[in-house]
């Protein structure tokens, strides 16, 4: 199911009592999901993305613009009436129910032509088991079941409906990091299987290039980038992009492009065609740093970290924003750490220029 979101925006009323000032969640969020793909909205606390979820499963009305599912117009289509499934943060299980009687729940309330026999329903209610892997728990409820398991059983009970759209809402959050990347890996394996055309709000960058297809990035209501993951870690737009996606997180320095010569702390470390002379911020991913003995670039070494097939040197440098520099070379690599400075010569492809003022890209 192809989803169109056209000029989406969402306002709440100020709480200012002075000034009365809406709040804008939302700002002309205008976007295509192509069909069959998982889309991740990725963005800080507050950015806007779970008020997007609210708005496509019909939980909130936008206060502008259209939703379409296909070629039908739902803006102003009831949720239960959209086809979506909803799986929440915090799994919204029925305690005193067994782990088939929550996943039948949504089917039970069928009316009419959509009703169905209680064979139907338990048949339906096994085979989304056995999608999520969980058709042994049926009997049980959800406090014999660990966190992980719970998860499954939320993400079988919006499944047990066969909507045309899959919502995941930090799905997640409330798990261990090892229960986290498997239960992102079995999304992931679920998704493929079913085709199901899913949205997956998260603030975890790993796990939403992980998984998605298309990551869109936001911050506070406004769309920052939309494209594949991959394509966004090596090309962002802007510096709150660059900052926002990557771990160890990109270094940016205070530079100076003097004469096509990108300065940091008094050392032209790279030429950089066709740019203007001005003042300006330099991101530099951690993988972008070649560790080279006449390197350009100098920078204090505090000490290194041996991460197993890589080694992350951590340095300092006064232009840095950041207390340290994380570099990180191959293991094979041999660190001088007797030394009091590190030299490095730099990947062009993985250093990118932005403007002091604005933060947007310099090309």
């Amino acid at each position: 199911m192809k989803i169109v979101l056209e000029h989406l925006t969402k306002k709440f009323p100020g709480r200012n009592k002075k000034s009365r000032e809406e709040v804008t969640a939302v700002n002309d969020f205008h976007f295509e999901i192509p069909d069959g793909k998982l889309v991740g909205l990725l963005g800080p606390s507050g950015c806007g993305k779970s008020t997007t979820l609210n708005l496509i499963c019909g939980l909130q009305k936008p206060t502008g613009g259209r939703i379409l599912f296909g070629e039908d117009d739902v803006t102003n289509l009831p949720p239960e009436h959209r086809g979506v499934g909803l799986v929440f943060q915090n799994y919204a299980l029925y305690p005193h129910l067994t782990v088939k009687k929550n996943i039948t729940f949504p089917l039970e309330n069928l009316r009419g032509a959509d009703k169905l026999t209680k064979t139907e329903m338990e048949r339906r209610a096994y085979e989304a088991a056995k999608l999520v892997q969980i058709e042994e728990l049926m009997e049980r409820r959800p406090g014999e079941l660990s966190g992980g398991q719970q998860q499954r059983v939320a993400i079988a009970r919006a499944l047990v409906k066969m909507p045309r759209v899959l919502l995941l809402d930090e799905p997640l959050s409330n798990l261990d990091a090892r229960l986290r990347l498997q239960t992102r890996e079995e999304i992931r394996r679920i998704q493929k299987q079913t085709q199901i055309t899913t949205i997956f709000v998260t603030h975890d960058q790993d796990e939403a290039m992980s998984i998605s297809d298309i990551i869109v990035v936001m911050k506070e209501g406004v769309v920052q980038q939309i494209g594949k993951p991959q394509d966004v870690y090596d090309n962002p737009v802007n510096l709150f992009v660059a900052k926002f996606l990557g771990t160890p997180p990109i270094n940016v320095f205070q530079g100076t492009v003097k004469k096509e010569q990108l300065y940091i702390g008094g050392e032209a470390v790279l030429t950089v065609n066709g740019v203007a002379d001005q003042e300006v911020s330099v991101g530099i991913r951690p993988e972008g740093f070649v560790l080279q003995e006449d390197g350009p670039m100098s920078c204090n070494l505090s000490r290194i970290e041996i991460m197993g097939r890589d080694i992350s040197v951590v340095s300092t440098h006064k232009c840095c924003e950041a207390p340290s520099v994380r570099s990180i070379i191959n293991a094979e690599a041999k660190v001088d750490t007797s030394s009091e400075t590190v030299r490095f010569a730099l990947k062009p492809q993985k250093l990118f220029l932005f403007r002091k003022e604005t933060g947007e890209r310099i090309h």
